[in-house]
């Protein structure tokens, strides 16, 4: 390696992007917190994914550093405050915060580490910038919905996941409540945006 690791850039950043994840991941778990007591069970469902899939980011920046495993890291960083009690503000705040580890921090944290000569951790950084960019198109998709009240309306026919039972009901509007478990309607969201559907979901 053509840098000292101990002494490189890349540890801090590093150690910055774990620190970055672990607090996104506690963020988007109060948020889904407020979603539920809000009866945004969707949303709720939204944060809740997110975060575990930054948990999974931070244990990948965090095993990159096992060579210093026992030493004290210092870092000096910035991190967002993003504490509201309106779910839209919290959607916004999660979407720009994603942005811009997608958009600039990543990408310079992966340039870095491989003018330094770390390419598997500079690999690291550009793939999870590009999964970052995901992260922040999930929450303007959602953002859009609450913003333009079709969080549980759509234009045309379209299918909808409840997300406690599985029931897939078809309509221009989520059902009130479940016809088959009787949760509300905050717990439908559509079929093509849950994790494990699309169009094979569907039978004819």
């Amino acid at each position: 390696m053509d840098t000292t690791f101990p002494e490189s850039a890349t540890l801090q950043n590093l150690m910055l992007a774990f620190a970055g994840e672990s607090q996104a991941r506690n963020r988007y778990t109060f948020a889904a917190a407020l979603c539920r007591r809000q009866n945004f069970h969707v949303l709720d469902a939204v944060f809740t994914f997110t975060a575990n899939q930054e948990k999974e980011h931070a244990q990948v920046f965090y095993h990159h550093m096992k060579a210093v495993a026992g030493q004290q890291i210092r870092i000096t960083g910035d991190f967002p405050v993003n504490l509201s009690n309106d779910v839209l503000d919290l959607l916004r705040m999660a979407r720009d915060n994603e942005y811009q580890e997608a958009g600039s921090l990543y990408p310079s944290f992966g340039a870095t580490a491989r003018e330094e000569g770390y390419p598997e951790i500079a690999n690291s950084f550009e793939r999870i910038a590009e999964i970052e960019q995901s992260h922040g198109n999930r929450f303007a998709r959602y953002m859009e919905f609450l913003r333009s009240g079709g969080l549980y309306v759509a234009e045309a026919e379209t299918a909808w996941l409840c997300l406690n039972c599985g029931h897939i009901h078809r309509g221009a509007e989520a059902p009130k409540t479940c016809p088959v478990c009787n949760h509300a309607q905050g717990f439908f969201l559509r079929l093509d945006a849950a994790p494990y559907g699309g169009p094979g979901v569907l039978t004819a």
